[in-house]
């Protein structure tokens, strides 16, 4: 039988050790299930994005991250892409233009218009693959959406949205989005810190802010009184992050 060596920080090695934990039965559960999700993703037809109801790998998916999913089709079908990629589903993730994964990017200081720049190098011109319609993700793409998925129940969530899915293609190592979100400055622990933090605050901002905005009569306002909330209640928040983790160095 191969063997896989499972690498842990001090710390959790030795609470596991103290607590006698079935180390080799825990991490061939979690891997059989691991498995299970990301080929349940790829074996996901992009015209299942259309049924009423989702099934499969789309059940837990929230309604606007469904509607990034067939953005990102429609744009790879643009380009005669033979799959849709992760940085399909990165500039869905901008032309949706509403989701919770645009605050955390202004937040930790990533202008989504700089994002869409650096991702334009990475697309091919419409039509020039030729390719025959998109069918699945690509195999980058899949492991950005289960990548997504274990964020989501990492933090106890039983559904994904798009900040689950910004989570997972900052983590996929190969797709250009991931590429791109890196070089802009998008650091896997301090976006999922940030994410965290919109998370933690956003039921009582969303609420606050639409209450104050509809008090003012103005309805169309409560979209960006509550960027600009999120924005202010993160800031304060990430750079104490920074300046802690530019203290104790990136692998503390």
């Amino acid at each position: 039988m191969p063997k896989i060596n499972v690498y842990l920080p001090d710390e959790l090695a030795e609470a596991v050790k103290q607590a006698g934990v079935p180390v080799s039965a825990v991490c061939q559960r979690a891997l059989e299930q691991a498995v299970r999700r990301v080929t349940a993703i790829r074996e996901t037809v992009l015209s299942d994005l259309d049924l009423e109801e989702p099934t499969g790998a789309l059940t837990h998916l929230t309604p606007r991250t469904r509607t990034v999913l067939k953005l990102a089709a429609d744009q790879a079908r643009a380009e005669g892409a033979g799959a849709v990629g992760t940085e399909h589903l990165l500039g869905a993730m901008l032309s949706e233009g509403t989701n919770l994964a645009l605050h955390v990017l202004r937040a930790v200081e990533i202008d989504p218009e700089h994002v869409r720049r650096d991702l334009a190098r990475h697309l091919p011109a419409p039509g020039a693959a030729g390719a025959s319609e998109p069918r699945n993700f690509s195999g980058a793409a899949a492991n950005a959406l289960e990548f997504a998925v274990t964020e989501a129940t990492s933090l106890g969530h039983n559904y994904v949205g798009c900040e689950h899915l910004l989570l997972g293609l900052v983590a996929e190592p190969d797709g250009g989005a991931g590429q791109v979100l890196r070089g802009l400055g998008a650091e896997p622990r301090l976006t999922r810190r940030a994410v965290v933090a919109a998370l933690a605050g956003y039921v009582h901002l969303r609420a606050q802010t639409q209450q104050d905005a509809e008090a003012q009569g103005q309805p169309a306002a409560v979209q960006a009184m509550l960027s600009a909330a999120i924005r202010q209640e993160l800031q304060p928040l990430l750079q104490r992050l920074e300046r802690l983790e530019a203290h104790v160095g990136p692998d503390a």
